[in-house]
């Protein structure tokens, strides 16, 4: 098994490729090892290397962050020695009670009456910026739409990123704005 690795924009995050599907019906993040026990084995193995601080499942990659203190060359053969054992024994990565539903997401909250808006933001969500930014890594997620404001939510290599408020507002408020012209601001939340 050859896993890649891929740098993202933020540079406490690496993206791990190990050429097959990591989960089908996610993605899934855990950003601590309690939050992993039962439901993965994979996640439960890697937050047991030391200085992991958050690991994101996409369908193709896991995307994993470590703490500011420790250097990705001291760390990375560790990681891939933990996927790569995981995938040698056949485990699967989610337990089987957990396999499905990794976006469900809270709504968070719509404004009344901007039912179609928010299909409008959704939809452009998931043709034109979740593709995108899962080339880096991450996830967004719609949280909510209020006065003209787009609420969302960052994920995987996303959350905490540097790059992140550029993201947002150039690339993806921008985006909205062009094709909603009620959409004024997009937010993150945590």
């Amino acid at each position: 098994m050859f896993i890649q690795t891929e740098a993202t924009p933020n540079p406490a995050t690496l993206k791990f490729l190990p050429g097959e599907t990591v989960v089908q019906n996610g993605p899934f993040e855990f950003t601590n090892a309690a939050e992993a026990t039962d439901k993965s084995p994979l996640a439960e193995r890697l937050f047991s290397i030391p200085a992991i601080t958050n690991v994101f499942f996409g369908y193709d990659f896991v995307t994993i962050t470590k703490s500011d203190d420790t250097d990705w060359q001291h760390l990375k053969p560790a990681v891939l020695g933990v996927i790569m054992e995981h995938y040698m024994s056949g485990l699967p990565v989610m337990a089987s009670d957990q396999a499905s539903g990794g976006v469900l997401e809270g709504e968070g909250f719509v404004e009344e009456g901007s039912e179609e808006i928010v299909s409008t933001i959704k939809e452009l969500l998931e043709t034109r910026v979740r593709p995108a930014v899962a080339q880096d890594g991450g996830d967004i997620t719609f949280h909510g739409f209020r006065d003209g404001r787009v609420f969302l939510k960052m994920r995987g290599a996303c959350a905490g990123c540097p790059s992140s408020t550029a993201t947002l507002q150039h690339g993806i408020q921008n985006l909205l704005k062009h094709f909603i012209p009620e959409v004024e601001a997009v937010e993150a939340v945590q």
